[in-house]
């Protein structure tokens, strides 16, 4: 096998790495004697060969023979991890355009198959179910792979290498031509239904759902008796699926499309595997983080685990309480109820439950978590996010708390009562995140955080802290009078940041000149940066000869740059001819359920225009009516985001009719 390797020219080959000169090496410390280094070989040809998907390299098909060759030695320790990268390129190679697939793919997969089909046959039970996992997830036809997936179901008798067997039998039979055996794995996987094993049923309803998918809905009391069953473990030994109770909940409720709470409400169920119960409010969330009609159904099953022996349930109800925030508001006594319980969960973090309270009674604007948030503010270990994180959104849900200042920025009618806390926070913060977080606090809050400004003035003198001293001061706006000589100062021709310094010295009460000047400066060269635009449109009317320079870029191909260069152009101008339209095209895939962070600032502005944006809210009528989130992001901020966006449209909708 060596000498073959050595014939082929790896440095002419690619991976994703750049020259595939080490695939070589890579593969003979797969053979080596030391199971460590041949993990660490077969995890590198991962990476290298695979890595995220997204095309099959040149490499691929040269190392193919290879991987295959050291999977069938039984002294090779790394022999699973290699047929899991096979799995996932033989996957990859189908979903991907053709034009990602190196032109060698093909005809090696074609090569390769009947050794794959080999290792179907193996004594190793392992080696079977990762076979059994390659052939589910290539698409070479049914006639070649059922043949051999027939004989080994016929004699199979582990259990897991079972299961990854029913579901590559579902697979091939779907692959045409599926050849002879085609009727009898069909008449196969139905039988299975009735099987006496719970998850070789479960098993058969994923293989035969591809071909009907209106199957798992009716088969939900099937499903849910499979996934709460205590041999649902079986899937972590199986290659296709590995994983543990949580898994297999996604896996399968996955197989149900739309916002039914049919399923979450079986998993909620009590159970007393507290992994079950965990795994049931991880597809609560999942499913509400997707859609908003659940929560009616789902709201008391939340309430319902606040009272639960393990403290991760606890955790994820109220948290997901905190989600739904003000939908929940009605459940804001029995959220209270566990301010005082300091479990904390398993997670880095050692978030407690108390803590999620916190961020749950905030949600609801409930004035009884601001003394607990008062304390966590005196203790910057606590499990509170250390800085403002974003997730995907996905069909899952990330059960994390915000950073404490996003917290409070929740709370603007309790002002009064957190501001000693946030000043304090000022005085004595070493992080400069920390410190810009609250300062932004204090800007959206606006003249509500008045009693801050002596502290602003405070840090405006300090070359570190002075730009978010001075976005406070802003927002806060002519309460802060007393900083304009300093803002003044910093907006001398030369310093740095001159821009923000003249724009705020205008916000605090100050004249519109220099802010015109160093505006004017910054945009001289490419155009206006998107923070420019924003102090235009704050600048109104005395901005009136940037005009011409506004109009055009409210064409921009850049969405960011046209939605804000259209609102300085009407608050500059009053002009909605070419703002409307501008601002339209922003929203339209609103309408449709798409959802871009550019499109709420889009829809706020629309709604300042008012009656003028009424084809706006003409096309965006039907908004606050759509079912499914309207996110970008996952956790917390994807059901905030929704809330906001659907704010945003009502108003608009208000200040049309």
């Amino acid at each position: 096998m060596w000498a073959e390797v050595d014939l082929i020219d790896w440095a002419a080959l690619r991976h994703n790495y750049g020259s595939a000169e080490d695939v070589p090496g890579l593969l003979r410390r797969c053979e080596g004697p030391n199971p460590e280094d041949a993990e660490r070989a077969a995890d590198d040809l991962l990476n290298h060969l695979f890595h995220q998907g997204g095309w099959i390299c040149s490499a691929a098909p040269a190392a193919l023979p290879f991987l295959l060759r050291l999977a069938a030695t039984p002294d090779v320790p790394s022999r699973r991890a290699l047929l899991e990268l096979v799995s996932r390129l033989a996957f990859e190679a189908v979903r991907v355009a053709e034009k990602w697939v190196d032109p060698g793919w093909p005809s090696a997969w074609e090569r390769a198959l009947p050794e794959v089909l080999v290792l179907l046959d193996v004594p190793e039970p392992e080696i079977r179910r990762a076979a059994a996992d390659v052939i589910g997830s290539c698409r070479s036809p049914g006639g070649l792979t059922l043949p051999a997936l027939l004989r080994r179901w016929q004699a199979e008798d582990d259990p897991a290498t079972r299961l990854d067997l029913v579901l590559a039998l579902g697979h091939a039979v779907l692959q045409e031509p599926a050849g002879e055996h085609g009727p009898g794995v069909r008449t196969l996987l139905d039988g299975l239904l009735d099987a006496p094993e719970a998850q070789i049923r479960l098993a058969a309803v994923h293989a035969i759902a591809p071909a009907d998918p209106a199957l798992p809905g009716q088969q939900l009391d099937l499903l849910l008796e499979a996934v709460r069953d205590p041999s649902v473990e079986l899937w972590q030994h199986t290659s296709a699926v590995e994983t543990g109770v949580q898994g297999v909940h996604h896996w399968t409720a996955a197989l149900l499309t739309g916002p039914s709470p049919s399923f979450v409400l079986g998993l909620l169920d009590d159970h007393p595997d507290v992994e079950q119960r965990i795994g049931g409010l991880a597809r609560a969330g999942g499913l509400l983080a997707q859609w908003r009609s659940p929560a009616t159904a789902l709201l008391p099953r939340l309430v319902a685990r606040l009272d639960d022996p393990a403290a991760e349930v606890r955790f994820r109800a109220v948290e997901l309480l905190a989600c739904l925030g003000p939908a929940a508001a009605a459940h804001a006594d029995e959220v209270a109820a566990l301010i005082g319980d300091t479990e904390a969960r398993t997670t880095r973090k050692r978030e407690t439950v108390a803590e999620a309270t916190l961020w749950a009674l905030a949600r609801m604007n409930d004035p009884r978590c601001v003394p607990g948030l008062i304390d966590a503010a005196a203790h910057p270990r606590s499990g509170f996010a250390s800085n403002s994180a974003h997730y995907p959104s996905a069909d899952w849900h990330h059960a994390v708390l915000p950073a404490l200042p996003e917290v409070v920025g929740h709370l603007p009618d309790h002002a009064g009562l957190l501001l000693p806390m946030i000043c304090g926070r000022l005085d004595s913060a070493t992080d400069d995140h920390v410190l810009s977080a609250y300062c932004q606090v204090l800007a959206d809050w606006g003249p509500a955080a008045d009693a801050a400004v002596p502290q602003l003035l405070g840090l405006l003198e300090d070359d570190r802290t002075w730009t978010a001293a001075a976005g406070a001061l802003a927002g806060i706006g002519r309460a802060g009078t007393g900083a304009a000589e300093l803002l003044l100062a910093r907006s001398a021709v030369g310093a740095e940041h001159t821009e923000l310094a003249a724009w705020a010295y205008w916000k605090v009460g100050g004249e519109p000149g220099p802010a015109l000047e160093a505006l004017g400066r910054t945009g001289a060269g490419k155009g206006f940066p998107r923070p420019a635009l924003q102090m235009l449109a704050d600048l109104g009317s005395h901005a009136g000869h940037h005009a011409d320079r506004l109009r055009t870029m409210t064409s921009d191909t850049e969405p960011w740059t046209r939605v804000e260069a259209a609102h300085a152009l009407w608050a500059v101008t009053g002009d909605t001819e070419s703002t409307v339209p501008a601002l339209i095209t922003a929203v339209r895939g609103l309408a449709e359920g798409t959802w871009l962070p550019v499109m709420l600032p889009a829809v706020r502005y629309l709604a300042r225009i008012g009656r003028a944006a009424r084809p706006a809210a003409e096309l965006l009528r039907g908004v606050p009516a759509l079912d499914q989130r309207l996110r970008s992001s996952g956790g917390w901020r994807g059901f905030v985001q929704d809330e906001s966006v659907r704010t945003a449209v009502r108003e608009l909708l208000a200040a049309c009719d």
